[in-house]
């Protein structure tokens, strides 16, 4: 197995490398986010991926989601997903749930860290909410346009600070999606190794009418609840 992971032990050692295969993740959406994340961390080590999507493959999909090709169109994207992290890695068990994320809830499968790879706010409220009544980390992720939104959750709290709305996204390029997507992935894997990670800030991305990278930073106040 550490052959297989030599570049990653490289970075933190045998010990780390082994304490992964301890850890568990659920992913919320396996969409544009959540296909690339299961590129992303599907071969990380992580013990236990739960790929949670009860939508299928369509055509316009397929541009911003990496893990679906043409001929795919109907297939679950979670059963896609995680068939996917298992070719890939065969130290990690992926597990589909063809499911809304309430329903996932209701199974009741401890995890040590949720991703967001939702596509509205309603559903990042439901995360929220979640994570909150269970004591958990969880990792937010948005694309739009040519911008995206990323933040490690902990003590604040998105619903206090997001206004949830039904409003229908605009447009997306792919690669942001694929941008946002490896900052979510980096934060998620920094933690679960151990490593520091800088929890509640949120990090705004965008470029601008010149074709410049821009990033900035917000504190986030802790939740009031």
């Amino acid at each position: 197995m550490m052959h297989y992971f030599h570049r990653q032990v490289q970075l933190w050692g045998e010990e780390t490398q082994a304490a992964l295969q301890t850890k568990r993740i659920a992913v919320i959406g396996s969409g544009g986010l959540g296909s690339s994340l299961a590129f992303a961390l599907g071969a990380s080590g992580i013990g236990e991926i739960h790929m949670v999507d009860f939508d299928t493959v369509s055509l316009h999909n397929i541009h911003r989601q990496i893990v679906f090709k043409t001929g795919d169109e109907g297939k679950y994207k979670a059963v896609a997903c995680a068939e996917l992290i298992e070719a890939r890695c065969p130290y990690v068990k992926a597990i589909s749930h063809v499911c809304n994320f309430e329903e996932f809830t209701h199974k009741n499968i401890e995890v040590d860290l949720i991703i967001d790879a939702t596509d509205n706010l309603p559903s990042r409220g439901a995360i929220n909410t979640y994570a909150k009544a269970a004591t958990l980390p969880w990792v937010y992720g948005s694309v739009e346009a040519f911008n995206g939104q990323v933040c490690f959750f902990e003590e604040a709290s998105f619903n206090e600070l997001f206004k949830i709305t039904t409003k229908t996204p605009a447009g997306i390029a792919a690669p942001i999606v694929m941008h946002i997507a490896s900052l979510q992935a980096n934060l998620a894997l920094r933690y679960l190794a151990g490593l520091s990670v800088k929890k509640d800030k949120l990090y705004y991305l965008f470029f601008n009418e010149e074709g410049e990278l821009v990033t900035q930073k917000f504190a986030l106040p802790k939740s009031e609840g």
